[in-house]
């Protein structure tokens, strides 16, 4: 497997939903750490993790993190039983839980995981509040993108 690429500002990303990005309208960002298992950190350091199919489930004014797939290695210990698809805790402080939660509960919001990478040795996971898209939305979007690409390969003529 490949190792995690290094970003511009020196955090090395681990796994990117870049679905989330064309499925919703972002909003609010906000950075979680993660309650991992030592399995799960060599997974991670080996980049073996899965973001795609992942949302965030809020009960009990905690916030979780469901259907984040990280794959254990082959050389996993044989008296652990690793469950790829687990429940992990997300850590956030309790502002920033009550923004969530005020934000799915009475402003309709989603809150949807948009990336995993390193920050100081430790994992971190970037999540949004974010409302969805139209098809039109999505159209839009691309017409916008194709036209922004456009105009910068005309003024790179000039």
């Amino acid at each position: 497997m490949t190792t995690p690429k290094k970003a511009k500002s020196g955090i090395a990303n681990i796994a990117v939903n870049r679905k989330a990005r064309h499925d919703y309208h972002l909003d609010d960002r906000f950075e979680a750490g993660l309650v991992l298992e030592g399995w799960e950190v060599k997974s991670l350091r080996d980049g073996r993790c899965n973001l795609s199919e992942a949302y965030i489930t809020l009960k009990d004014g905690e916030a979780w993190l469901f259907g984040c797939r990280i794959e254990p290695l082959g050389t996993a210990s044989t008296h652990i039983n690793p469950d790829p698809l687990r429940l992990r805790k997300l850590l956030l402080h309790q502002r920033e839980l009550g923004r969530i939660f005020a934000g799915v509960q009475k402003e309709g919001y989603t809150c949807v995981p948009l990336s995993l990478y390193w920050s100081r040795g430790r994992a971190k996971l970037e999540i949004a509040l974010a409302k969805g898209k139209q098809k039109f939305d999505k159209r839009a979007t691309e017409k916008e993108r194709d036209w922004n690409r456009q105009k910068q390969r005309i003024m790179r003529q000039r």
